[in-house]
């Protein structure tokens, strides 16, 4: 349905298992000025232990397993957006578009599954929801992700790059064939996880990283991984991690607190890679809140780094989910053929109607 504005909530559950980003959002179109938007509200609703466990876990699930989580997640989630719409008293809402988490993502095989877009979303919430973005793309040959270029293109063009550091850091920018974006390494996804066997949640400020001793074999062979050598259209998933980038850091024998600063070495090392050095980039994620893992991007990079405020570094990525449904809503692309590689440029997404 094209109007002029949409009030959506937008729902995004990244690999870095933190929780729940919720944004309530405007988001306004005029034919001359394009696309503006308002965050009226953000919150994360973190997971608790046994959640947290269950998603990092689910790729080694049996399909019996994952269709049982799928609708357990769903039901969860359900009732995450039904507390967050009661505790701001939202109404009006036009829609809620939510991503999912992502369990599986093995685009080269055709598989990508996302838990938590089934029909109870929408019985649930008693409202509309647009979910399930992925599936699609992957269907017409594409990598499924990333998805949130179409976003950074009409929300944030008066960047030259945008640049998200969440449980992977993606990339996204306009060349001579149209909007290209990739998935560039794993980041939270790995540090959290050591983090974790420390007893902490995170690496706040990146204190347990810079406190380590930085291992030039480990940085040496995670910097001569294959994936980077690839061309985009690319993407990672956390089969990736496991089998690739845990092996190198736990094949040398480094204390965990040396495996995180030799790991956001090379995180700092391959993000400034993608970034020339006169760009302007926007800078979002959790990860720029890891001021160590910051400052070794700055050391080899001198682009311009601009760093938004608190609500957008946390929700651009609910943010733009929410763009997707009012897109697949009005019946436009959402999806990038010149990102993800498809066969053609798409609006993707499923919609679930309350019963």
């Amino acid at each position: 349905m094209k109007k002029h504005k949409y009030h959506v909530i937008g729902v995004m559950s990244g690999t870095s298992l933190d929780g729940v980003d919720l944004a309530e959002c405007y988001l306004i179109h005029s034919e001359k000025e394009g696309w503006d938007f308002n965050i009226v509200r953000a919150e994360t609703f973190p997971y608790s232990n046994d959640w947290r466990m269950r998603l990092s876990d689910a790729v080694n699930f049996s399909e019996g397993r994952l269709h049982t989580l799928n609708e357990e997640y769903t039901v969860y989630l359900a009732s995450v957006i039904r507390d967050f719409i009661d505790k701001y008293r939202i109404k009006s809402l036009d829609l809620i578009s939510s991503h999912g988490h992502t369990i599986l993502h093995q685009p080269d095989s055709g598989v990508t599954l996302q838990i938590g877009n089934l029909p109870a979303l929408a019985e649930r919430t008693g409202q509309l929801v647009v979910c399930d973005f992925r599936l699609q793309d992957v269907e017409l040959g594409g990598q499924g992700a990333p998805l949130v270029p179409v976003g950074d293109r009409l929300l944030f063009n008066e960047y030259d790059a945008c640049l998200n550091i969440g449980g992977f850091a993606n990339v996204s920018f306009e060349s001579g064939e149209g909007r290209i974006a990739y998935d560039i390494c794993p980041v939270n996804t790995v540090l959290n996880y050591y983090a974790g066997k420390l007893g902490k949640e995170y690496d706040k400020d990146g204190l347990l990283a810079r406190s380590g001793t930085l291992h030039k074999d480990v940085l040496k062979k995670l910097n001569k991984l294959d994936y980077y050598k690839l061309s985009p259209p690319k993407s990672l998933g956390v089969e990736y991690v496991n089998t690739y980038i845990f092996p190198i850091l736990e094949e040398f024998g480094i204390n965990d607190i040396s495996k995180m600063r030799t790991y956001c070495e090379h995180v700092a090392f391959q993000l400034s890679e993608q970034i020339d050095d006169t760009a302007s980039v926007l800078f979002t994620g959790g990860g720029v809140n890891n001021k160590f893992l910051m400052e070794r991007i700055m050391f080899y990079n001198s682009a311009e780094i601009v760093i938004p405020d608190a609500r957008i570094v946390e929700y651009k990525e609910a943010l733009i989910f929410a763009l997707l449904g009012v897109l697949k809503w009005r019946g436009e692309n959402n999806c990038l053929s010149s990102v993800t590689g498809a066969a053609r440029d798409h609006s993707s997404g499923k919609f679930y109607e309350p019963k």
